[in-house]
């Protein structure tokens, strides 16, 4: 398969404000594997003060936090979805994201790459961060 470049893409100084406007970040695919990228990722993320929402399909505690198995059962609003699944699986998310009508920032980490799926969430108003990793980009620019 074909590797996607991000055409859309936030900057730097749109990913320095994210930082500081976001509070609740969703975590798809949150594994409670503390080997596991999005484990250690969404562990900092918390130690810098966010609030963590896992999405997993299964368990019921990652991190301390309640596992939901969808975006749709959060309770309260969500600021960012941090995405750690396959790039086919993307749009899926971008559509709960938009159901959900809350969220202001879609997150595809390190290698993760939909620009059309990412085009859609621009469009209704979300602002896209594709192919980077957020505890990494947290440390250089926040």
């Amino acid at each position: 398969m074909e590797c996607e470049f991000p055409t859309v893409n936030a900057d730097t100084d749109e990913i320095r404000q994210i930082f500081r406007e976001v509070k609740r970040i969703a975590v798809i695919g949150l594994s409670p594997d503390p080997t596991k990228a999005s484990h250690r990722v969404a562990k900092y993320l918390q130690e810098a003060g966010y609030t963590i929402i896992p999405v997993y399909p299964k368990g019921e505690e990652i991190l301390g936090e309640k596992v939901y198995r969808s975006l749709a059962e959060i309770p309260g609003d969500v600021d960012m979805v941090d995405i750690f699944r396959k790039s086919a699986a993307v749009a899926p998310v971008v559509d709960a994201c938009i159901a959900r009508g809350d969220v202001k920032v879609v997150w595809m980490q390190a290698g993760i790459v939909n620009n059309e799926a990412a085009q859609k969430a621009k469009a209704h108003g979300m602002r896209v961060v594709q192919s980077r990793c957020a505890m990494v980009d947290h440390r250089e620019l926040a």
